[in-house]
Formats: C-alpha cells, sequence, structure tokens
C-alpha cells in the first residue's frame, strides 16, 4: 500500500503543479509504474475544473464561470498537455523528416502553426464546454441533477483522453533515443498492472455516467477512433510516439469526447 501510494504521488508530482510529499522524486521505475494512475490524475483535474465553475457560476455568467474552468485546468496542470499539443503542431506543421519533426517539437519556442493550433483547440474546447452545460439542463437528455451530470462529464473526460494518450505507450515504441528525455521512463516497460490500471481508473467515470444514460459508452467510438488515426499518423511520420504526442492525443480527445457528447444528444 505504501509503494502504490508512492507511485501515485509521482503521477501526481509529475503530470501536475499539486504539491507532493517531499521524498517524491522522479524515480524511473516509479514514474514508468505512474501510468497506471494518470486516468486518476484526470479525475483530479476534472474535480477541480468543475469547483472552480460551481463557485464562479453562482457569480458570473455561465460562459465566464467556464473560462474561469479553463484556467483553473492549466494552472493545476502547468499547461503540461496543451503545450504538448502545441509542440506537435509546430513539429508536425513545420517539419517533413522524422529528426526535423522531433528537433522541432523539442524547440522551446512556440511556432505559427502551435499558435494557431492551441487558439483554435481552446475555441473549441471553451464552445463545447458550454454547450455541454446548456444541454445538461435540458430534461430530454438527463432527468438527474444537471450540476451532478457536469461533474460527471468533466471527470469523464478528462479520465477518457487521458487513458487514450497512455494506451498509446502500451501499443507503440518511443520515437527518441536520447536518454535524456522527461518522458523516456514512461516507455521504458510496463505490466498488465499498468494496462489494467489505466484502463479501469480511465473507464469508471463514464460507466458511472451510463448508469444515468447508457448511450453515453458511445462516445468511446469516436474517442478511440481518434486516439488510433492520431498514433498512426505519429507512427507514420516519427516511427512512434513522443511525451508531446501523448499531451496532443490528451487534449485533442477531451475536445473529441465534448463534442462526441454534444452530437449523441442532439440525436436522442
Amino acid at each position: 500500500m505504501k509503494k502504490e501510494l508512492h507511485i501515485f504521488f509521482t503521477a501526481l508530482m509529475f503530470y501536475t503543479r499539486i504539491p507532493c510529499p517531499k521524498n517524491i522524486d522522479h524515480n524511473p521505475d516509479y514514474l514508468n509504474k505512474a501510468s497506471r494512475y494518470f486516468p486518476v490524475i484526470g479525475w483530479i483535474v476534472g474535480c477541480v475544473a468543475f469547483g472552480v465553475y460551481y463557485v464562479f457560476n453562482y457569480l458570473v455568467a455561465p460562459e465566464i464561470a467556464v473560462i474561469f474552468s479553463m484556467i483553473a485546468s492549466v494552472l493545476v496542470t502547468g499547461a503540461f498537455h496543451e503545450d504538448g499539443f502545441a509542440d506537435v503542431c509546430d513539429g508536425f506543421g513545420g517539419g517533413w523528416t522524422k529528426e526535423k519533426i522531433l528537433i522541432i517539437m523539442k524547440d522551446s519556442a512556440i511556432g505559427a502553426y502551435g499558435a494557431i493550433g492551441l487558439v483554435l483547440l481552446l475555441l473549441l474546447k471553451f464552445q463545447g464546454l458550454t454547450q455541454l452545460i446548456d444541454d445538461s439542463d435540458n430534461p430530454k437528455f438527463i432527468i438527474y441533477n444537471s450540476q451532478f451530470i457536469i461533474l460527471l462529464l468533466l471527470v469523464s473526460a478528462h479520465s477518457i483522453s487521458r487513458l487514450a494518450a497512455i494506451s498509446i505507450v502500451f501499443t507503440h515504441e518511443y520515437s527518441r533515443e536520447d536518454a535524456s528525455s522527461k518522458s523516456k521512463p514512461i516507455a521504458q516497460s510496463y505490466s498488465w498492472r499498468e494496462v489494467a490500471g489505466a484502463f479501469f481508473f480511465g473507464l469508471l467515470p463514464l460507466v458511472i455516467l451510463s448508469c444515468f444514460q447508457w448511450q453515453m459508452l458511445l462516445v468511446l467510438i469516436p474517442v478511440f477512433l481518434t486516439r488510433f488515426f492520431l498514433a498512426r499518423y505519429f507512427q507514420k511520420w516519427i516511427d512512434g510516439y513522443t511525451g508531446d504526442c501523448l499531451g496532443a492525443t490528451q487534449q485533442v480527445c477531451e475536445v473529441v469526447f465534448y463534442i462526441s457528447v454534444i452530437a449523441l444528444w442532439k440525436f436522442i
């Protein structure tokens, strides 16, 4: 139990800015095993995002509350995944060989592709969350407490998108050969515990949500189709994935989740 707690705090320290006990470090072995708790980080980020939205929704317009919620999720993670998404836009937008793409992605400066991609991503996320919250008040879709449904939706979006991202580690090879990469230890090896843990924690919030409306399980189809095509695209160009690719996958799959729920509610 003590070891599992250590592994969890390793995941919390690596993927968020939340303070952790002083004895927690970037131990490669623990960091590798921490992949099983990556979706749990989604639970935490989703709860924080909902909590901020819930508070500000009583003070300002819902749209402003959504913006504060987005800011909170960025602050909690330190824009970890957004940065990866921007790097992927720059790398794959400006590079035409594996070497060039990897060099561009490693550059800390953000380029035109990254800036434009990030703006469009955040706009999609804002619009998707706003419409999702509006639709959750419609008794045609869900007849239960709308705030609780919003909480489950946010937690599900963050956990499933992280499951989609970390699952690439289980099926593809790490692209970079330099051992200095911060994400390298995650890709070293994994066991059935990492796979089972990631899928259990990643799918649990959506399973709970499906108890209120079973059709919600259908959103897994577009999310994992997106994951499949992204992984195949990465494989084609750089023979695998990098940490930035995982961050980009998480961000894209999160937006796809929101859009999929909106589309689902439109037709049921």
